[in-house]
């Protein structure tokens, strides 16, 4: 598997109640054994977390389905990345 960076900018119209949301789908791949890391950046603008994925097609369908996507209230935009 390949892993992939997931960022997410928080929107003026974010909805509070999709963070719970949010943090469930986390956990739900973090338990499938894709989420590697994920976390909020300090200055509360939105976060992001290590995915694993076939492709970057299948990252970008896994990452849309999460509700930070799916409510609309971030940005997000995900990236291949090669570590080391």
């Amino acid at each position: 598997m390949k892993r992939f960076l997931v960022m997410l900018m928080r929107k003026p119209q974010l909805d509070p109640a999709v963070i719970p949301l949010h943090q469930a789908f986390l956990a739900a791949l973090r338990e499938q054994g894709r989420n590697e890391m994920s976390g909020g950046f300090a200055d509360k603008s939105g976060g992001a977390y290590l995915l694993r994925a076939e492709s970057l097609e299948d990252a970008l369908e896994i990452a849309h389905s999460d509700p930070a996507h799916t409510s609309g209230g971030w940005d997000v935009t995900v990236y291949e990345w090669n570590t080391h």
